[in-house]
């Protein structure tokens, strides 16, 4: 029996560790420029000024700047060595043309990238353009994520995955009956319109009307967004934060996704019946009257911003345009008609940052827009996994979301683009807003973290690890918010 020859050489050999190959690099070359971004904040490329070696000089030196210079050097060979024997296997093994030409760039950069920082080193900042050796960097980082993606989707995906069913053509699932919803009565219930039973009791129907406005109000989303809120302050204010400022501008911000959530749940009642996923909602339940949701959703909007006025109303007018976005520009218009919903809705997610920063400034800030960046690029990074997950609801549903229409080997490929924009964000907030090395080794340690579930999505093709992504997303960001507070408020210096 003729054998068959492995598509890679050894010790690589098959393409599944390539990809992890491939995956352990792009880490690589994000970790150096997660570093690199820290030693130019700190000043510490000063503590060598000799290389490839590092000789510290004759004057007393902040030993913490001396360790970050020489964690950049270690590193910087250790990426090198995965660079170069990426470079091999791109070389030597069975990959596209667009792969292998990404990885070559990506190597040949690699190489520049060595005699710019040799020269940063030794001549100095002043003696290369401002800048060059991060922008260098970044490119690299997307040439090899580029390669990972294209290796991924030839590696993992379907040629025929297009969205579509394969035997009625149609895009979705052919299963297009939603779950139904309790329609038996119990003992001691009542069912309304749909079928929902319903406790008979006054307490009992009380705390179930109470919850479902609670429920409208989405309040799962109230703790990331005023973490993000929370960043922003944060980062404008530092130490100087005051308690009444924070307080008003979170409880301004509740009241905002609240109003958002409920006229979210108004204007998708009659599609959320045909979900499962959504069937459940008070509006499509007919638990809540459409007419009292609508007035509560006005007092909220009312209340959001009355208390962003007692700050300032820049804030309150940044409150009033994300509750506007979501409901309106999202929900009626995004939502329904555009396979780009996810991306260009990430603005709404992205507004608490500068309505953070604003709070404190009364001004839309860079560093608010920075932080804010990172929001719109983590968001479809985050929700398309969710979108894999519901693949099927959203067909049933109507909505054009991006495993319905491109199908789910480029939505997979998606979240890789978008997580390494995410990433080059972070290292633009941090060189923007001076965040040190708690910063730095959280978004390094729940960046790789996030990647190795979005590259295992890959090869297991599951709703377990659709949902496994998400909730790595989450962690990533709150983690890397949590970073920002302590670092602002905590840490006096971009150092420690």
């Amino acid at each position: 029996m003729a054998s068959v020859s492995a598509p890679f050489p050894r010790p690589i050999g098959t393409r599944r560790r390539f990809s992890g190959l491939l995956t352990a690099t792009a880490l690589g070359v994000y970790l150096l420029l997660i570093i690199g971004a820290t030693t130019s904040l700190t000043d510490a490329a000063a503590a060598c000024s000799t290389w490839p070696t590092c000789h510290a000089p004759a004057d007393p030196l902040n030993q913490t700047e001396l360790v970050i210079a020489w964690g950049h050097r270690i590193a910087a060979v250790l990426v090198g060595i995965l660079v170069a024997t990426t470079a091999f296997g791109a070389v030597a093994g069975d990959v596209s043309r667009s792969v292998r030409a990404s990885i070559l760039v990506g190597a040949v950069l690699y190489v520049v990238q060595i005699g710019v920082g040799a020269m940063t080193a030794t001549v100095g900042d002043a003696a290369i353009v401002p800048g060059l050796h991060l922008g260098l960097g970044v490119v690299l980082f997307g040439a090899i994520v580029l390669a990972l993606a294209w290796n991924l989707e030839r590696t993992t995906g379907s040629e025929h995955d297009d969205g579509r069913d394969r035997e009625t053509g149609l895009l979705g699932s052919a299963n297009t009956e939603p779950e139904p919803i309790a329609a038996e009565n119990a003992a001691g219930t009542d069912a309304n319109a749909t079928g929902l039973d319903l406790p008979t009791g006054r307490l009992a129907r009380a705390r179930l009307t109470a919850f479902a406005y609670f429920k409208m109000m989405k309040p799962r989303l109230m703790w990331l967004l005023c973490l993000v809120a929370a960043a922003g302050m944060a980062l404008a204010a530092g130490r100087n934060l005051e308690v009444p400022t924070i307080l008003a501008t979170l409880s301004g911000g509740v009241l905002a996704i609240g109003a958002s959530g409920t006229f979210n749940h108004i204007l998708e009642r009659d599609v959320d019946k045909r979900m499962s996923r959504t069937a459940d909602r008070p509006l499509a339940t007919e638990l809540i009257p459409v007419r009292n949701a609508f007035f509560f959703g006005i007092g909220l909007t009312a209340a959001s911003l009355a208390v962003f006025l007692t700050i300032n109303v820049l804030a309150a007018a940044l409150g009033l345009a994300a509750i506007l976005f979501y409901s309106v520009i999202y929900t009626l218009v995004l939502k329904p008609n555009t396979v780009q919903n996810t991306v260009i809705g990430g603005f709404a997610g992205a507004l608490p940052a500068m309505i953070g920063w604003a709070a404190v400034t009364n001004e839309i800030g860079l560093g608010g827009l920075a932080l804010a960046g990172v929001i719109f690029l983590w968001t479809p990074a985050h929700f398309y996994n969710l979108a894999l997950a519901y693949k099927d609801d959203y067909a049933r549903g109507g909505f054009p979301m991006m495993p319905v229409v491109r199908g789910e080997t480029a939505t997979r490929k998606h979240i890789l683009y978008y997580l390494a924009a995410t990433l080059v964000g972070t290292v633009a907030l941090a060189w923007i807003s001076n965040l040190g090395a708690l910063y730095a080794g959280t978004v390094v340690v729940f960046g790789g973290l996030f990647l190795w579930a979005a590259v295992r999505l890959h090869f297991k093709q599951t709703e377990a690890a659709a949902f496994h992504a998400f909730h790595a997303s989450n962690a990533f960001l709150g983690a890397v918010l949590v970073a920002i507070l302590v670092d602002a408020l905590v840490l006096t210096s971009p150092i420690f």
